[in-house]
């Protein structure tokens, strides 16, 4: 991979985007969320405070047997949440802990890193129908091990985002087939109370086979914690919130940022400044970038690029998209094309350097994560039941595999959990 930085801007002129069909990846519940990282340090502080490779636990979310996840070609004989220590060097996962739940899609931890959350992705949660779940759970900081706390259903079927608010008072959840979004309290001791608020959109998008409705992917909050957005798939949106002291979706005067018709917004970051947000459009294969205002929880179109070769004829869709703590470099997941693409970050104005690509290993990459220290990225090859660690040049922002193939069922979201006391 050449050295990103020296790597020229390059809009949407320079390389076409690429429409895919829906028969790709036929969708059994919704199409999940990626990799997850809420450590309980900032990205910003994290790379400062880091000094060099940390062991830490890392949390897996699956898709479960029977189920056949997203994409995949087989039926999964996944058991749950699966907790592993991570060595700091290489990226190599030693399991520690499976815990039995179905298709917990996505986790992530609280700013504490004392709980965790998990969706259930499915259409009937525990008997009740056109719901999904959320699970809670105790983290032990010395085993890194979990203890099932509660549940609650999401009011939202195929529930498959979660993220936890700055202050971790508010949970929420991104329900995909509902194209829904809730909220839920966090109570004494990490358990979720009932849902306090639901923010249902409606409307279509230009692609009758997939935007027949609107599809809640993910919610995040800018680095301020100010704003809340919420990705939507179905409307090609990312809807603007604040959240109220009695635990509701307050309307942002500038409801929504825009992205181009068709684009099947699906995941989205913000740089660590605070000053750029990147969204990954799923069905045309490409990153936005947008200029943030901080003051008004709105953002400005600056460029728009392709995250395939140009050369590239298959079928593809991106999945996940991840800036570097460093705030230097982006990097997406394309499933077909079956790699990691990676971008250097103009620091100045946003803009992304022209691509370059490693291939993930296996197939279908979902999932996608860097690790807190920012020396490590994580992708998950949901088809070929491998995570693939590779090592993060802290120069260029090459990417180079570690070597520590781990085999685990389905891993298509990753959480990382503390540091491995005295290792």
């Amino acid at each position: 991979m050449a050295d990103l930085d020296e790597q020229r801007a390059q809009t949407a002129d320079d390389m076409p985007l690429r429409l895919t069909r829906r028969d790709l990846f036929p969708l059994v519940g919704a199409a999940a969320a990626a990799a997850a990282l809420v450590p309980s340090l900032t990205r910003a502080q994290s790379a400062q405070q880091t000094g060099g490779p940390t062991n830490r636990y890392v949390y897996v979310g699956t898709y479960t047997a029977p189920h056949t996840a997203p994409g995949g070609s087989k039926p999964s004989t996944a058991r749950g949440i699966y907790v592993f220590r991570m060595d700091g060097s290489s990226g190599a996962l030693s399991q520690v802990q499976v815990v039995d739940v179905e298709n917990p899609s996505w986790v992530t931890l609280d700013p504490s890193g004392r709980y965790l959350y998990a969706v259930n992705e499915v259409e009937t949660f525990k008997g009740q129908a056109g719901t999904g779940g959320v699970s809670a759970y105790a983290v032990n900081p010395s085993t890194g091990q979990l203890t099932f706390l509660n549940d609650q259903p999401t009011m939202g079927q195929d529930s498959t985002h979660v993220t936890v608010d700055p202050s971790g008072q508010w949970v929420l959840t991104s329900n995909y087939t509902s194209g829904n979004f809730s909220l839920f309290p966090v109570q004494s001791g990490g358990a979720l109370g009932p849902l306090a608020d639901l923010f249902a959109p409606t409307g279509m998008g230009p692609n009758s086979a997939r935007q027949e409705g609107p599809h809640a992917h993910e919610t995040r909050f800018d680095p301020a914690g100010a704003f809340v957005f919420g990705a939507d798939l179905g409307l090609d949106r990312l809807w603007s919130w604040r959240l109220d002291a009695a635990g509701k979706f307050a309307a942002n005067s500038v409801p929504y940022v825009q992205v181009a018709s068709g684009s099947g917004s699906r995941h989205f970051d913000f740089h660590p400044s605070g000053k750029f947000l990147y969204i990954i459009g799923e069905m045309a294969n490409a990153i936005t970038a947008y200029t943030y205002d901080a003051a008004h929880g709105t953002a400005i179109w600056t460029q728009t690029v392709g995250t395939l070769p140009a050369d590239f004829s298959g079928t593809s869709t991106t999945a996940e998209v991840a800036v570097h703590p460093s705030g230097r470099w982006l990097y997406g997941t394309n499933r077909g094309h079956d790699s990691v693409v990676a971008f250097s970050i103009d620091q100045t104005t946003g803009r992304l350097g022209s691509p370059s690509w490693v291939p993930t290993q296996g197939t279908v990459p979902r999932g996608m994560a860097i690790d807190p220290t920012g020396l490590l990225l994580l992708a998950g090859n949901l088809d070929s039941d491998t995570v693939v660690p590779f090592s993060i040049n802290q120069s260029s922002g090459a990417l180079t595999p570690t070597g520590a193939v781990t085999q685990t069922p389905v891993p298509v979201a990753f959480a990382f959990g503390a540091p491995v006391a005295g290792k």
